[in-house]
């Protein structure tokens, strides 16, 4: 058995850099969670989405403790969360900017609670904010699941490697 080769690091001094790289390796799908505030779309890009439970149905986004975006989601009654396709690419990129009409030529649609998606999803979730969870620089908001829908046939976006990725079938 060869022994394995790994970088040691130390909690108070963590190289960032190789810490992003070695996240990077495991590829995510990409979220895009949106509200309307008023008539104000308001939205995000999350690479970090999970399913939690099924009873209750539960799903949880991991959000920057430095996002401006967040604290203005975190107070609508009703979040949508959009999984991505591969043809959402510029959507993710703009809702990932810090400046610019994040929703420029997107086209989206809604709930009467306010919830807001991006058309043409591989699935879509009508969520409530249930509870945060402070996690280092990083809080996990978990997410109740009101209604829901999914299109099999749009193949999900994905983050891997920091570059956005296709699947390809083997």
């Amino acid at each position: 058995m060869v022994n394995a080769r790994l970088t040691a690091i130390d909690a108070t001094a963590v190289d960032q850099r190789l810490l992003r790289t070695t996240f990077g390796c495991f590829p995510s799908g990409v979220t895009a969670v949106c509200g309307l505030a008023g008539r104000e779309p308001v939205g995000m890009a999350v690479s970090s989405f999970a399913s939690v439970s099924l009873d209750p149905p539960l799903v949880s986004v991991c959000v920057a403790n430095s996002s401006t975006t967040w604290p203005r989601l975190r107070a609508l009654g009703r979040l949508g969360v959009s999984v991505l396709g591969e043809a959402h690419d510029l959507a993710a990129r703009q809702l990932s900017a810090r400046d610019g009409d994040r929703f420029a030529g997107m086209e989206l649609t809604s709930t009467s609670g306010g919830a807001l998606f991006v058309a043409g999803a591989a699935a879509t979730l009508e969520c409530e904010l249930v509870s945060e969870v402070p996690a280092g620089d990083h809080l996990i908001a978990l997410l109740r699941i009101h209604a829901l829908d999914s299109d099999a046939s749009v193949t999900p976006l994905v983050f891997h490697g920091s570059r956005f990725r296709q699947l390809a079938s083997i």
